[in-house]
């Protein structure tokens, strides 16, 4: 069954078992779990004729030459076409984010074992793409593309171990990350498939689209304080309630973001001291902005923290800020996208694999439909050392991060057929 849609869904399936909790799949980056799904992964990528190796930030690789031959993963001197996706999770996560982009890549290799390629063709699965352990999402594509950042080994996880312990206990050695780096001069390109994360492939009854940009995110700490008092003793004319002034900013950011055609979700709210009778006196709530260009998200953000500094005065409160996380956003490369395009066009009838994206007049046939990405991948991080491109498959409902998360036996054989045939295309580009 290996290079079957139903061997990648048993696969998807069988990722569940390497998870921290009994209840629901979680599994993060540099864990007891991470290690064990490693292991059953790359015996996967063996059976499809891949070598394997585990890199110096955790991150699994396979490869074979461009003849056939399993090969070493990073051997210069012949370059490669990575496929894949991330192997950790979301707590309480669904079995096919960053998982299904793996599996699939490893059913393709294996489809291709025999086909002598233009190029080597390896296959990642990234150890560390949510952020979910030490806040810090992409770390494994990050030292995969030569950005690692001193400044991270200090973060810690919930239970105060630091990043660099985290490391060591793993087996790894933190000075040695470097090592994780790739050459662009060593890369063809990266290609992912992924779950759309999103309604509009159901939406428009189509298994498969090509993503055109990755949306920049940012994400923020906002931090309003005013006075705890008793809830009994204090009218209203005298109250600096922390958390109605926070109420009244959600309430704002959606709005905001709506009219801006941006995306922006307060997705953590703790209040201090959290007592039932006890007016709030501090509340801190997380911030995610996102947007197809990094100027309407910046520009959002500018308008929002107008109004937090607008509602504190109203309120008699004071607001605050501390930016956590900054993504630019990305562009997917115009060889790999127009390869992906032809390759949904070969295996979804009625499909135009002419690019951009646009809808029929009725006259010709559709247009493979282009998609912008309001969720992060990897693919932000690698493209800073070779050109991107996406696959997106149909998931029902648009669910993710969640244990709903679905996808049809038919869209991944579809999936799996257009991702082979996009690395056809590129190999016949590569061989002119």
């Amino acid at each position: 069954m290996t290079g079957t849609a139903a061997w990648v869904l048993d696969r998807c399936d069988d990722l569940t078992r390497y998870s921290a909790r009994e209840d629901a799949l979680e599994r993060v980056y540099l864990s007891p779990e991470h290690s064990a799904a490693n292991t059953v992964v790359a015996a996967w990528m063996r059976e499809a004729g891949l070598d394997t190796e585990t890199d110096a930030a955790g991150n699994l690789w396979g490869r074979r030459a461009a003849a056939g031959a399993p090969q070493r993963p990073a051997t210069p001197g012949e370059p490669a076409l990575v496929l894949g996706s991330h192997l950790d999770t979301v707590p309480d996560a669904g079995r096919y984010d960053g998982m299904l982009g793996v599996v699939l890549a490893i059913a393709v290799a294996h489809r291709l074992r025999h086909t002598v390629l233009p190029f080597a063709l390896e296959v990642v699965g990234f150890s560390d793409e949510e952020g979910t352990r030490f806040g810090k999402a992409l770390l494994g594509s990050c030292a995969a593309s030569g950005q690692w950042d001193a400044a991270w080994w200090e973060q810690t996880d919930a239970d105060g171990v630091t990043l660099r312990e985290a490391f060591t206990r793993f087996g790894l050695d933190p000075g040695r990350v470097g090592d994780a780096a790739r050459r662009p001069q060593d890369l063809v390109g990266y290609l992912e498939t992924h779950i759309e994360q999103g309604p509009v492939l159901e939406s428009l009854d189509l298994p498969l689209a090509y993503v055109t940009t990755i949306a920049g995110a940012r994400r923020f700490v906002l931090t309003v304080t005013g006075e705890a008092r008793h809830a009994g003793g204090t009218p209203f004319a005298r109250r600096r309630d922390a958390l109605v002034a926070a109420a009244h900013l959600v309430t704002r950011i959606e709005e905001l973001a709506v009219a801006a055609g941006c995306l922006a979700t307060v997705g953590d709210l703790h209040v201090q001291p959290g007592a039932v009778n006890v007016i709030p006196g501090r509340a801190e709530l997380t911030l995610d902005l996102r947007g197809r260009t990094d100027a309407d998200r910046d520009a959002l953000w500018e308008r929002i923290a107008a109004a937090g500094q607008e509602i504190a005065r109203e309120r008699r409160v004071t607001f605050e800020h501390t930016e956590t996380h900054r993504a630019p956003s990305t562009t997917c490369d115009s060889r790999l996208s127009a390869a992906v395009a032809s390759g949904i066009a070969a295996v979804v009838p009625g499909l135009d694999p002419a690019l951009p994206g646009a809808p029929s007049d009725g006259a010709a046939p559709a247009r493979v439909p282009g998609l912008w990405s309001p969720a992060g991948h990897d693919g932000m991080a690698m493209a800073a050392v070779t050109g991107v491109g996406m696959l997106f498959v149909r998931c029902r409902d648009g669910i993710s991060h969640h244990p709903d998360e679905h996808v049809e036996l038919a869209d991944v054989e579809v999936a799996l057929d257009a991702c082979t045939q996009a690395v056809l295309a590129l190999a016949h580009q590569e061989a002119r």
